[in-house]
């Protein structure tokens, strides 16, 4: 049969959104690679071997293959799930399929990051036989920076329907007061300092927030939360599955103030526990939203503030439902029974 290598090595980051999209990639082939007409193989860190049951095969993603992917075996086609892996296949005919999320590094950089960066992902774009970006706002920053001629299609990211069933009350929420919820990790182009403001003129909600917080900016929060007494604005950190559903599952609405994002996950997430949403609407925001999102168009506390009042006020029951509908619509099945087509038709050519 048949091999075709996926590269899911970015599982070494689990509780990111990449490693949970790679985690939900394992488990779909754990459940169908037994009646596909191909053999599935997934390039993993050492802790994963194994881990997806006995229908796949599983290769070490090792530093090793960075500098030498002739060591790895010979695939009939690689599918490298984002855009930066370091990973590459061990022929350079291979037909490889090459999924970008976003374009963000171009943002948030430094000029020889960006330098470094762009230059990957021209080589990968050039390298790709097929291109697929996560939304019409990643695709249109690529062709924009990128001036590929290359056909790109559009499809978007699954979403995993987490079952209220696993919740775990995080240790963190000692209070039974209405809360706000928002994650994501701790950088600038997130946005979260300004629920900082927005804060103070609700007293009557606290706002947990939780996600990677070993940086600077999240140092500046935490430093503001102190010094200014914001005594309602939790910062959790990284925080276990079962808590993360617990938190979209039992807070009154979630917040995502987020300036740069290729998809935005997490909204459709807080829409399939029937959350009232209140995003902004840059970059992919508005596209994922649809009619489904309260968006915040500038960032000015009192404005925030009623924008959240509102969402929370207007949501009915109808609304919810339309929200749970809306978040299926992204399931996993659809999303990567269009890649095992992709899979097929690079396989037949």
């Amino acid at each position: 049969m048949k091999k075709v290598l996926i590269d899911l090595s970015v599982l070494k980051h689990l509780n990111c959104g990449l490693g949970q999209v790679a985690y939900n990639y394992a488990k779909y082939f754990e459940a169908n690679a037994k009646h596909l007409d191909f053999e599935v193989h997934l390039l993993v860190p050492k802790l994963y071997i194994g881990a997806f049951g006995n229908d796949v095969f599983y290769h070490q993603s090792k530093e090793l293959y960075t500098m030498f992917p002739s060591l790895l075996p010979k695939f009939d086609v690689w599918h490298a799930i984002h855009q930066l892996s370091r990973f590459k296949p061990s022929r350079k005919k291979t037909p490889t399929i090459l999924t970008i999320h976003d374009l963000n590094f171009l943002y948030e950089k430094e000029p020889a990051k960006i330098k470094k960066y762009s230059q990957r992902i021209a080589a990968k774009i050039r390298q790709a036989k097929k291109i697929v970006c996560i939304s019409n706002f990643a695709k249109n920053d690529v062709q924009k920076h990128f001036q590929t001629k290359k056909p790109i299609e559009v499809l978007y990211n699954g979403v995993e329907f987490m079952s209220a069933d696993v919740e775990k009350r995080p240790a963190a929420v000692t209070s039974d007061r209405p809360f706000l919820f928002s994650i994501g990790q701790l950088m600038p182009k997130k946005n979260f300092h300004v629920m900082l403001d927005t804060m103070k003129l609700l007293p009557q909600y606290d706002f947990y927030l939780a996600g990677k917080d070993n940086t600077d900016y999240a140092e500046m929060m935490r430093k503001r939360i102190k010094e200014e007494h914001i005594d309602n604005v939790h910062l959790m950190g990284e925080i276990l599955h079962s808590e993360k559903v617990w938190l979209y599952n039992h807070c009154t609405a979630f917040v995502f103030p987020s300036l740069f994002e290729g998809f935005g996950l997490p909204i459709i997430e807080a829409m399939f526990f029937e959350k009232p949403v209140i995003s902004s609407n840059q970059t992919s925001l508005q596209e994922i939203g649809a009619d489904h999102v309260t968006f915040i168009e500038h960032f000015e506390p009192d404005y925030i503030a009623s924008k959240i009042q509102s969402a929370i006020s207007e949501f009915t029951e109808e609304k919810a439902q339309s929200n749970r509908t809306y978040a299926m619509s992204f399931s996993y099945e659809k999303h990567l029974g269009r890649y095992v087509e992709i899979y097929r038709e690079l396989l037949n050519n």
